[in-house]
């Protein structure tokens, strides 16, 4: 059923490259909430930004595990996989997410994090050394904008920079 969502979309979207546009297939991401996490706002805002940015998203909303992103991003070819998560249990969530990945072929996607992912106040420095030693490429902290996701995004895809 998933599929048949993504074959229906128009699935390229115009980059400009040195000054010409041309079309280039949209990158597609995997994202949703992890764990019994039902924020679902930031998630939603973050899936509005990266449509209007020329990303397909495959958002399977709250309440996801590990293995739903996983198979998300095989069944759809995925770039990222991006994990939300505001209730603060995102390390006892992640953790192996990563591993999962490796063990399921898909070793090299990118994998972003953000929102309020641990209890208590942490510096956030601490606190993304935490999610990139659980094998996070990019991780944010609360608050932060879709367009800071959409720069580094499009910097790790190797696409061009839009104004």
């Amino acid at each position: 059923m998933r599929l048949n969502v993504i074959m229906e979309r128009d699935d390229t979207a115009e980059h400009e490259t040195s000054g010409s546009t041309q079309a280039l297939p949209a990158p597609v991401l995997v994202m949703g909430v992890i764990g019994a996490d039902v924020h679902v706002i930031g998630n939603r805002i973050l899936d509005h930004a990266l449509r209007e940015a020329g990303f397909l998203t495959e958002n399977l909303g709250i309440q996801v595990t590990q293995q739903d992103l996983v198979d998300a991003a095989i069944e759809t070819n995925a770039a990222a996989i991006l994990v939300s998560s505001l209730y603060g249990h995102a390390e006892l969530d992640c953790e192996g997410l990563r591993e999962l990945c490796q063990e399921s072929g898909i070793a090299d996607i990118l994998l972003y994090i953000g929102g309020n992912l641990v209890v208590g106040k942490r510096e956030f420095d601490e606190v993304e050394q935490l999610f990139r030693g659980l094998g996070f490429d990019r991780v944010f902290p609360p608050a932060s904008s879709p367009e800071s996701a959409i720069a580094l995004l499009r910097a790790d895809l190797g696409l061009p920079v839009t104004a």
